[in-house]
């Protein structure tokens, strides 16, 4: 006997954009979670008991099976090449789209989402269940096998982790400013501008996966970061940036750039999404995804 009739597919789909935003925030890849998501439709759709509060039970079952995910990928995330970010999920810059429901808080921004991953499994999930999606912690212990007060400890600690590293995000039209100015610097070689409207203390994490080009480790500081951007306009010219669009990147502006993958020479920049963090006036982070495997999603 199962209950998966049309008031409960109803019910589930009422559902399905917090249980996508509730995946995608503990795995980081958005194929990830809306695996993660049908596969608790299919065991809501087996389950013949009574549910009380379904909302709990969906954010609970989606929790545990984003977890055997998380364990059963560990030992592909510590042989990771470089960096690993989450997922872009790209966006129109001028229009709606369903995936703004997934993206549209701060939390979602890749500069969060990078730090929460870098986190231990148990501080992400006490953290997201809790904060994002109030689950209790007495559920929460019991997913992560620990005392309640050891799951309320995990949370504060990734709480207090984000809020020391997140910087607010800024206006879209003074994120448009700055980026617009930091591209001009690059097209034109100036040095001394890309320095100023980098934050000294600025961080690029480049995630290729070991498949493209990119920094292999965290560059840190603003005179570092312009240096490297220079260096790739050097390498690849400024004419890859002129087929780039811009675009929202998990809520944050971004450029999309196509890249040329049919390049014979491999000169030509690959396909990357960049994703800038504003801070104020100056950029404080910048993500440079070019993994391949991130960017087959793309509708771009």
């Amino acid at each position: 006997m199962t209950n998966a009739g049309p008031a409960r597919a109803a019910e589930f789909d009422a559902h399905r954009p917090r249980l996508t935003a509730l995946a995608y925030r503990l795995t980081g890849r958005f194929a990830d979670a809306e695996d993660a998501v049908q596969e608790a439709w299919l065991r809501l759709a087996g389950e013949a008991a009574e549910i009380r509060d379904l909302g709990a039970w969906l954010s609970t079952v989606v929790g545990r099976i984003c977890l055997d995910r998380t364990r059963s990928a560990a030992h592909r995330r510590e042989r990771y090449v470089g960096p690993w970010l989450p997922e872009p999920v790209v966006t129109p810059l001028d229009a709606r789209d369903p995936l703004e429901a997934v993206v549209g808080r701060d939390d979602l921004r890749m500069a969060a989402l990078r730090m929460l991953h870098e986190l231990p499994a148990e501080q992400r999930f006490a953290f997201v269940l809790h904060d994002g999606f109030q689950v209790p912690f007495a559920e929460i212990a019991e997913l992560l096998d620990c005392p309640a007060a050891t799951a309320r400890q995990h949370a504060s600690r990734a709480r207090k982790a984000l809020a020391a590293d997140t910087p607010p995000r800024a206006p879209l039209p003074r994120q448009q400013e700055v980026v617009e100015r930091f591209l001009a610097a690059v097209h034109a070689g100036d040095l001394t501008e890309l320095t100023r409207l980098l934050h000294p203390e600025a961080a690029l994490f480049g995630d290729s996966g070991g498949k493209a080009s990119t920094a292999r480790r965290p560059i840190r500081g603003g005179g570092k970061i312009a240096r490297f951007m220079l260096g790739l306009a050097t390498k690849y010219g400024t004419t890859a940036l002129e087929g780039a669009r811009p675009v929202l990147v998990n809520g944050d502006l971004g450029m999309f750039v196509p890249g040329d993958p049919t390049d014979p020479t491999g000169r030509t920049s690959p396909r990357r999404v960049l994703v800038f963090t504003v801070d104020d006036d100056r950029i404080a982070e910048l993500h440079d995804v070019v993994n391949p495997d991130k960017l087959t999603g793309l509708a771009l």
